[in-house]
């Protein structure tokens, strides 16, 4: 009777559900510079109607972290709900059809705006679930955790990170979820096991500069940074080999698991070119020059060089020894790594700074927990369609959760597909949405009313 409660006051209020996430993609929260405040704002106001106490945490220049509970017991179990307020910049907003702080409605199924999808839509959705039992007062004994948070699109640390070091760390999870998107078209749901860690490297080469006509006197700094980049390959050679926690066929068996046959999966992953390389991308780490920048002018040998690498891992890699092999390719080229980016005019060396940073994780005994077959079983309930186990190929806050021991038993599922993040005209279908809604609320009464047990 419970559950069939729950379903119906979230159908009877679909409306009110949408303009809440409306609101929340209207509150700017670019990150840079974060302003993730105006959007911990509206959430304190939404809980309070409900009397469900939240805090705010402010830091810097209209930033915070916020934190809610379903009660203030938490002595059985306590469920967590994991999301970011901060969203990535728009980029230019004439491209859009739409403003991308408008939250357009389109065709009365789609939600247009930069964050409806990464993830206001997963946040909006968590937070609704955390009324509705609060409403309902079923008379569960454990306790949701609601942690909304800054900083994600940049790393975490003034986010997650620092509610862990400074909120949570008193308190015992049992089971985490982090609300990415996790939707693959045309593949159903996924329940994302682990992700990818990350290093935002720069390298600098500095030469000599020289007049262009008489090359030879000086030493080209963007010569210089096409010989690391061209021997980039190279680098496998300088760091410990790493088994992915998962093998391609391993992957591929966890997506067949969808499909009515093993033939329909092979048609389909022949004709998306984009699924193996997804599955490459799992299971090694990646180097990716993104941003290069060199020169003064048209006559002039560059004397510097800077480039931007974005460096994915694989769980159980470490990150100093992807620095350390990177160090090592450089001297092997035979340049000179400097611990300053300047130094004086006939100085020839290369200086590597890591601009950013976050570590691979992985939850290793999955296959045997229950609460996680639990929330699979509700997803395919709500959804219509078995969803998937997977790991992400970027990196999520999630890590934090496992990698503190916090809770390993962290798991990412949101509504919206990963491929509308961060690009232009991003959308969530408003059925996913309330879906969502639904899988979030349900899993919670499930897990916390058996807390006693």
């Amino acid at each position: 009777m419970s559950e069939e409660l729950i379903i119906k006051e979230i159908d009877d209020n679909k409306e009110e559900y949408i303009e809440f996430l409306r609101e929340l993609i209207k509150a700017k929260s670019y990150n840079p510079p974060g302003d993730e405040k105006n959007v911990a704002l509206k959430i304190k106001d939404y809980l309070s109607r409900e009397r469900i106490k939240s805090e705010i945490f402010p830091f810097g220049e209209n930033r915070a972290n916020l934190l809610a509970f379903l009660n203030d017991n938490f002595n059985n179990k306590n469920l967590l709900y994991n999301g970011h307020m901060d969203v990535v910049p728009p980029g230019n907003e004439a491209e859009w059809k739409n403003p991308p702080l408008s939250a357009t409605i389109k065709r009365k199924k789609l939600i247009f705006g930069r964050g409806a999808t990464d993830m206001k839509g997963p946040l909006a959705a968590m937070i609704i679930a955390l009324k509705i039992l609060k409403k309902l007062d079923l008379n569960l004994s454990g306790n949701l955790i609601l942690n909304a948070v800054a900083d994600e699109e940049t790393g975490g640390k003034l986010g997650t990170k620092w509610c862990l070091d400074n909120k949570l760390n008193s308190i015992k999870c049992d089971f985490t979820i982090v609300g990415e998107p996790t939707g693959l078209n045309p593949f159903p749901k996924a329940i994302v096991l682990g992700e990818k860690g990350r290093i935002v490297l720069k390298l600098i080469t500095n030469g000599m500069s020289a007049h262009a006509s008489v090359p030879f006197i000086g030493k080209n700094a963007i010569s210089m940074m096409s010989d690391i980049i061209q021997n980039l390959t190279k680098l496998e050679n300088y760091i410990p080999k790493i088994e992915p926690p998962l093998s391609i066929e391993e992957l591929k068996k966890l997506m067949m698991s969808v499909f009515q046959s093993k033939e329909m999966f092979e048609r389909i992953y022949k004709e998306q070119k984009v699924l193996p390389n997804l599955l490459k991308a799992l299971t090694q780490y990646t180097i990716t020059v993104t941003k290069i920048n060199g020169g003064i002018k048209d006559n002039v040998v560059p004397d510097q060089c800077e480039a931007i690498f974005d460096i994915r891992l694989l769980p159980n890699q470490s990150i100093e020894e992807i620095l350390e092999g990177i160090t090592k390719l450089v001297i092997e080229l035979g340049y000179i790594v400097n611990d300053q980016p300047t130094g004086k005019p006939e100085e020839i060396f290369v200086y590597l700074e890591v601009l950013n940073q976050s570590e691979a994780s992985f939850w290793k005994d999955w296959k045997k927990d229950l609460t996680l077959k639990n929330l699979f079983n509700i997803i395919e309930h709500i959804y219509k369609e078995k969803p998937y186990y997977f790991v992400f190929p970027a990196s999520s806050d999630a890590n934090y959760y496992r990698n503190s021991n916090f809770c390993k038993k962290t798991i990412l599922f949101g509504p919206g597909r990963g491929r509308t993040a961060h690009a232009k005209n991003e959308f969530i279908e408003i059925q996913d949405f309330i879906n969502a809604i639904k899988v979030y609320t349900l899993f919670a009464y499930n897990f916390l009313k058996e807390s006693n047990n």
